[in-house]
């Protein structure tokens, strides 16, 4: 047997919750450095505040995805943990930009750090069961479509979710400015509406979507063949939580060789998100480095919403054009191309002569991140059975997030002792990373090339 076919908006309503995920992203990656820095985190001090975010992954990831592997209840397999974690980010996200109301306890900028930290677990709650769901239920042929349709919702959310803020303020007259030491209205306002759009969207995911039943799941010939190889090595099935280290060991050669991908890969994202702000505040706007509460600075942060925005609504738009072009040369050239696109654009961002020629650099990020967030994944599906997807899902994260962790430990000194507290050099540094990615993609054992072959 093999797995139905889905149509366009069975895909497009199976991951459209990732909307509302991934505008929640978007309003953290943009903002968080802003809000944390205006709760008093000096520039040199980001990185260490974003670790929060991949330790959570770290350890959430691979948790979930065992158990979403291995449970299952009237109200499905993977829909439960997703509405878990979107639940819990959204009170993250109503909280973060209103840590200062508990300044008497705690001192905002702690309150913040934990509000960041409860947001970025809850996440990966809702995040991890996602990616299971589309393999889950496509056939390996459907794959690259189904994360190229999961990648343009991804876009959309993050466009909505960068451009609120300054939507809220050019629109509708929402203050972009406020007293020192806390967060404008206009950030306040995006994060309770993008807490609502994520618990909504996830909603419409979980009573659109049918998932298979592990008994269904068993009949599939990719299935039956791993359970096959079970008997025949005289193995049983387990399902204990320690089987992860064992999982880990025994991993497929193309999520090897992707994992040096996605390091290279993660790396220059997180030197991006948290340096940005700081970044083009001092090397396009010429604000020193001290500054965190002028208009000025607001004035930046907002534009980097704005520039987020654009590279993730090039991302929605170039991820319907991933599946034609990587039928034509091969997922993983696609893949390769669209790194060195990245990292072209990172490194254009510093001869840029002012905030506008700014735009022309997200293009490029734009189509790096749209095969970032499909390419892989879609490499990765066709290569593990469907009964440990979930928890594989949650291991190639460690390769997201171990990236992020080096750099939050290093690349907040860089910084400061290499760079001359000058940003835009961890950009840089970010754009030739992405650029090495590519290389390592040339090297990776897609099994959609073999079957083309065969």
């Amino acid at each position: 047997m093999k797995k139905r076919m889905l149509g366009f908006w069975e895909i497009w309503n199976m991951s459209f919750g990732f909307l509302g995920i991934q505008m929640g992203f978007a309003l953290q990656n943009a903002n968080a450095s802003r809000i944390l820095q205006i709760f008093g985190a000096d520039v040199h001090e980001l990185s260490w505040f974003w670790l929060i975010a991949p330790f959570m992954g770290l350890i959430v990831q691979p948790i979930i995805g065992h158990y979403s592997d291995n449970t299952w209840t009237r109200f499905g397999r993977r829909k439960p943990f997703f509405l878990l974690g979107a639940v819990l980010a959204s009170i993250g996200m109503v909280l973060i930009p209103q840590a200062d109301f508990m300044i008497a306890i705690l001192p905002a900028l702690w309150v913040g750090a934990g509000m960041l930290m409860i947001m970025d677990a809850s996440f990966n709650i809702a995040m991890e069961p996602f990616r299971a769901l589309v393999a889950d239920n496509l056939a390996d042929e459907q794959t690259t479509k189904g994360f190229s349709i999961q990648t343009a919702l991804i876009g959309i959310g993050a466009v909505i979710g960068s451009w609120l803020p300054w939507v809220l303020t050019n629109w509708f007259g929402v203050a972009k400015i406020s007293a020192e030491g806390t967060v404008p209205d206009n950030l306040l306002w995006s994060f309770i509406i993008g807490a609502i759009v994520l618990v909504g969207s996830i909603l419409v995911t979980i009573f659109t979507t049918k998932e298979y039943s592990p008994e269904e799941l068993a009949k599939f010939d990719d299935e039956a063949a791993h359970l096959e190889a079970i008997k025949v090595e005289g193995e049983q099935p387990k399902a204990k939580l320690t089987d992860i280290f064992e999982d880990f060991r025994k991993m497929p050669e193309t999520m090897r060789q992707l994992s040096w991908v996605q390091f290279f890969s993660w790396f220059a994202l997180f030197g991006m998100w948290v340096f940005a702000v700081p970044a083009i505040a001092q090397h396009i706007y010429g604000l020193p480095h001290e500054d965190s509460s002028s208009e000025m600075y607001q004035e930046a942060g907002n534009w980097v919403g704005i520039l987020f925005g654009i590279y993730n609504g090039i991302s929605a738009i170039f991820a319907f054009l991933l599946p034609i072009i990587a039928k034509k040369i091969s997922r993983k050239k696609t893949h390769a191309y669209s790194l060195f696109a990245g990292g072209i654009g990172l490194i254009l961002i510093y001869f840029m002569p002012n905030p506008n020629w700014l735009i022309l650099p997200m293009i490029f990020i734009g189509i790096a991140w749209a095969s970032i967030l499909s390419m892989p994944y879609a490499m990765l599906a066709g290569t593990i059975s469907p009964k440990k997807m979930g928890v594989y899902m949650g291991i190639f994260n460690f390769f997201i997030v171990i990236p992020q962790i080096i750099n939050g430990i290093i690349g907040g000194p860089l910084v400061k002792y290499a760079y001359d507290n000058q940003a835009i050099f961890a950009i840089i540094v970010s754009g030739i990373s992405f650029i090495i990615a590519g290389l390592l993609s040339f090297k990776i054992k897609d099994k959609l090339d073999f079957k083309n072959n065969d």
